[in-house]
């Protein structure tokens, strides 16, 4: 009876052995688990939004569209995005003989994705809420999905510093302001201390506004003046292809 007892215990114990090392041998054949976060990889999501990690530097004299392109493309580049043509979210006002441009004419027709694969819009009817349904729905830009080109949070309201304008110039549908007020800082070749460009934020927070592209205009056209109304000279990319 004791003999028999015995042997129980050395199957037991057997078997807990056996069961630990299949455990450990699946832990290391196993597929990783995904880190939260982490860049999308997934060729159907490709990465196609961002929101600028820095700005120029100059305030809102981005070197017209084409210097703020060039920062969307550069910054994109960096992180081995290039090969794809970047637009920022831009319109122009009509001036010396030049037609007004709409930031939504600009960026292409989606769909686009942020950094982690997450959608922002399937379209631009659905980006700019084109109809009232769209409006009610609206996109996906948002301080949980708005990343840089680095796939980093951008900070918000209640963040230190609260850089939530984002340069757009550009009234909610998408398009140029028609009117004889100045909404671009000169289309975006001013830095001086007045004018004005107007700005969305892009965490849908602050302003009596959620809008993500026209919640208010800035205080200036200079650096320190977009800082001192809660932005950074920042700006919204868009994959064109």
């Amino acid at each position: 009876m004791r003999n028999s007892s015995f042997k129980a215990v050395v199957w037991f114990s057997c078997a807990v052995t056996a069961m630990a090392i299949t455990a450990g041998a699946f832990a290391q054949t196993a597929s990783p688990v995904a880190t939260p976060g982490a860049r999308s990889t997934d060729p159907a999501k490709p990465f196609s939004f961002f929101v600028t990690s820095e700005g120029i530097g100059k305030g809102a004299d981005l070197g017209g569209l084409a210097g703020a392109d060039a920062q969307c493309q550069k910054l994109a580049t960096a992180v081995n995005a290039g090969n794809k043509t970047w637009h920022a979210y831009l319109s122009t006002q009509a001036a010396n003989g030049n037609p007004a441009i709409n930031a939504r004419d600009r960026i292409g027709q989606g769909p686009w994705y942020n950094t982690r694969g997450a959608l922002i819009s399937r379209d631009l009817a659905q980006l700019n809420g084109d109809t009232l349904e769209l409006a009610r729905l609206g996109n996906n830009i948002s301080k949980a999905t708005a990343f840089t080109e680095k796939n980093e949070s951008v900070k918000g309201a209640g963040d230190t510093p609260n850089q939530h304008d984002i340069i757009t110039g550009s009234q909610a549908d998408g398009t140029a302001y028609t009117d004889a007020a100045d909404h671009t800082c000169k289309n975006y070749t001013s830095s001086a201390a007045d004018g004005s460009v107007q700005l969305g934020h892009f965490d849908r927070t602050g302003g009596n506004n959620t809008s993500w592209n026209s919640t208010h205009p800035s205080r200036g056209c200079g650096q320190a003046n977009l800082v001192s109304t809660g932005g950074a000279g920042l700006l919204y990319c868009f994959a064109v292809n």
